[in-house]
């Protein structure tokens, strides 16, 4: 039998999610601009690697309710070329996916080569949700920590990079989201009787996610926990994450030109070709 290569061990550089923590922001809007905007160029030219190389990465949001994910991953898709990345938002499985191992329907949602998939949840929904509201048993959660290890590294194993992140926001800072949401009338659709429910949970879930850090943070597929009380720190904290873990080990300036394109050009468009300028 082959060696385990992963290790379950947890990194003390995460936090522990139910102490008082400090949560860091940017207070200007035009550094926030500005940092955005270079990390989502930064971020589509690892992309352009991605494709040009064939390379595979799925990156799987956790968080809690309220967090800003789907903001996040606005900010994150927004310059990126749609054929390169596919966002996959996780619900209760389908009639389809009832009955069947709970980690069927991520398997067929594994990216093409040259691509990204994003999971807005994921399976670490096994030991979260369905775990505090009883939708798995005791014996089933329990066994997934390493069901999903296992998935993980078989990924790994397939030359697929496995890129997660947690978002948490203090109690305060979620009461204070639910009520914007419950007021303004385009963001209604945004709170649910199951998130009001999840939130008389809030400790449950605390040991649920502190236990989910610390039995899943592999040393090739580590948890990244993003102190997401401010909004514009998080969408930068995120795509810089992103964009180094992408990074790793890639080769990111572009491939040369072909030189039958640059024949081409020159002898039937009467264009020469003046020198490639890699701009980062």
């Amino acid at each position: 039998m082959r060696k385990q290569q992963t290790q379950y061990q947890h990194s003390k550089e995460l936090p522990n999610i139910k102490e008082a923590l400090e949560f860091p922001a940017i207070d200007s809007k035009s550094a926030y601009k500005q940092a955005l905007k270079y990390w989502q160029n930064e971020l589509l030219h690892v992309q352009q690697a991605y494709y040009h190389q064939g390379q595979r990465a799925v990156i799987v949001f956790e968080g809690w309710d309220g967090a800003g994910k789907g903001g996040a991953i606005r900010r994150i898709t927004e310059k990126l070329d749609p054929r390169g990345y596919q966002v996959f938002p996780i619900g209760p499985p389908t009639d389809d996916e009832q009955g069947r191992h709970y980690l069927y329907r991520f398997f067929n949602k594994l990216p093409k080569p040259g691509t990204l998939t994003i999971f807005d949840r994921s399976y670490y929904g096994r030991v979260l949700v369905e775990r505090i509201e009883g939708y798995a048993s005791d014996s089933a959660w329990h066994r997934a920590y390493k069901e999903i290890n296992d998935f993980e590294q078989l990924l790994l194993d397939d030359n697929i990079k496995v890129i997660k992140l947690f978002l948490h926001i203090s109690s305060d800072e979620q009461l204070k989201r639910f009520s914007e949401r419950l007021n303004n009338p385009y963001k209604r659709w945004k709170l649910t009787t199951e998130d009001i429910r999840n939130r008389s949970k809030r400790a449950d879930y605390e040991v649920a996610i502190d236990e989910m850090l610390y039995k899943t943070n592999t040393e090739q597929a580590p948890w990244n926990v993003i102190l997401a009380d401010h909004k514009w720190y998080t969408r930068v904290e995120i795509l810089k994450y992103i964009t180094h873990a992408l990074s790793d080990n890639m080769v990111i300036a572009p491939p040369p030109i072909d030189p039958k394109v640059v024949e081409l050009a020159e002898h039937q468009l009467g264009i020469k070709q003046r020198g490639c300028k890699y701009e980062p």
